[in-house]
């Protein structure tokens, strides 16, 4: 099955652009990325602390069940206009690749449609094509189809 998540990485490049057209209205896609009950559902991380706005900062993780910490994320808040995009850094913990540069931008296709590109920027290309090494594409497609099945939940309770 193709995936519905696009990754899209040039050689030579240290950037990776990943776009994705969900069937849930922009306003809903937006607050999937910047609610933390909804974050917690469809990344399956605890949200120790989002604040979604400029110069807001957030962090997640990820525990097993002796409460070892598996996986640990953060980063800054740079830019964030509501319903349109969000410029920020994340950093993975305990891990060697450094601090990235992303840019989210959310659009509005229709009423019920929406699509999110994420341009991500990497210290260097090694670091970018050792991302790439790693289940990446695989596991933001699978969070972004996690995504709409609970917005779809989300717009039936509405």
């Amino acid at each position: 099955m193709e995936r519905k998540t696009k990754v899209h990485a040039e050689d030579s490049k240290q950037e990776i652009l990943i776009t994705r057209e969900f069937d849930i209205p922009l306003s809903l896609l937006f607050r999937a990325y910047t609610e933390a009950e909804l974050v917690e559902q469809w990344m399956g991380n605890t949200v120790l602390k989002l604040e979604s706005k400029p110069h807001g900062s957030y962090l997640f993780e990820t525990k097993d069940a002796q409460e070892n910490v598996l996986f640990r994320a953060n980063g800054v808040i740079h830019e964030f206009v509501p319903n349109q995009k969000i410029t920020r850094t994340f950093e993975m913990e305990n891990t060697p690749f450094p601090v990235q540069l992303e840019f989210l931008e959310f659009k509005e296709l229709t009423s019920t449609k929406s699509s999110l590109t994420m341009h991500i920027i990497y210290k260097s290309v090694a670091d970018r094509d050792q991302m790439l090494q790693m289940p990446f594409a695989q596991g933001i497609n699978m969070a972004h189809n996690k995504l709409q099945k609970i917005m779809e939940k989300v717009i039936t309770a509405l």
